[in-house]
């Protein structure tokens, strides 16, 4: 059966312009990487678990955040590696620097037989939109597109 993950994107609109909170991976195989390796907080479904409630999990394993608010419907979207994210986003203004992120063990380097801890995110920033597009995976580029369509019709609770 594919995989299944789940996810919240956070955003603000409070500096005249529409930003995402995106994460970047932690762990040696995304160190030197960032356009385009750059996410959504999210992680995967659990066997018989709710997307709702696994975005939640993953939402506070990887940051520290609870969801706080109404959130927002993006949708799902099939990545090219063939996994299915769903995805909603929350308002939310919060400073990256005080995010709190779960670990994983990994053999490394590679082939050694030591483990070694490392954080879930190594970093979070705030992204206005046309920046989030080049940092974001690829897979992921149309969650950003939803958002903005639904914060920007004119006359909807979203908008500022």
């Amino acid at each position: 059966m594919p995989k299944r993950s789940a996810g919240i994107l956070p955003f603000r609109d409070g500096t005249g312009r529409l930003e995402v909170l995106l994460v970047h991976p932690g762990g040696p195989f995304w160190a030197a990487k960032d356009d385009g390796a750059w996410s959504i907080p999210k992680g995967e479904i659990d066997e018989g678990e709710d997307a709702l409630a696994a975005a939640a999990r993953e939402l506070e394993e990887e940051t520290g955040l609870a969801i706080q608010g109404e959130l927002i419907p993006l949708g799902s979207l099939r990545q090219p590696g063939g996994k299915t994210v769903v995805a909603w986003a929350m308002r939310a203004d919060l400073d990256p620097s005080s995010l709190k992120s779960g670990t994983f063990v990994l053999e490394w380097p590679r082939g050694s037989g030591r483990r070694a801890e490392f954080p879930e995110i190594d970093r979070a920033a705030w992204w206005p939109l046309p920046e989030a597009e080049r940092k974001i995976l690829r897979g992921q580029v149309p969650f950003l597109h939803t958002l903005a369509r639904i914060v920007e019709t004119p006359g909807n609770s979203l908008g500022t």
